[in-house]
């Protein structure tokens, strides 16, 4: 299990992704401007046969990124972000241990969709590029939360 200590400073562990992430979470969040950064240590449960992260694993947390991008983009209401498109381009590694962080931003959004990207690295490499397209969902609550991982209260 992943170390409090290791984690960077400002990541609080975030709650997102249902029972499949609570399984193979845990991962973490903080703020950065206005946006959100997400993040994990690679353990060893999230490894391949050659002790670095599983594809899947990271494919999992590039899902996971970019509607927390598309969530704390200021302005919008808070919708269920189901995915249409994901395109993950593996660029390098994540060692078992590694810090392995993403950020993100929306390219555009239509009256039904999102269409964001991102960068994920492993202790600072770049590691993935990552595209989406989400489908814009039925609303979350009464849509106007603007801090849905809790992390200005935590700040």
């Amino acid at each position: 299990m992943t170390e409090p200590a290791s984690i960077p400073a400002g990541f609080r562990p975030v709650a997102i992704g249902g029972p499949f992430l609570a399984h193979n979470g845990p991962l973490y969040a903080r703020l950065a401007g206005e946006g959100v950064q997400l993040g994990f240590r690679v353990e060893a449960r999230h490894t391949n046969p050659l002790n670095i992260c599983h594809g899947g694993m990271l494919a999992t947390f590039a899902d996971m990124l970019l509607p927390c991008v598309i969530l704390y983009e200021p302005g919008h209401e808070r919708r269920f972000l189901p995915t249409i498109s994901l395109q993950v381009d593996y660029l390098a590694q994540a060692a078992l241990g590694a810090w392995v962080q993403g950020e993100g931003q929306v390219l555009r959004r239509t009256r039904s969709m999102v269409f964001a990207q991102g960068v994920v690295s492993a202790d600072g490499q770049a590691a993935m590029r990552v595209s989406g397209i989400f489908k814009l969902g039925n609303l979350i609550g009464d849509g106007a939360e603007g801090d849905p991982l809790r992390l200005r209260a935590a700040a």
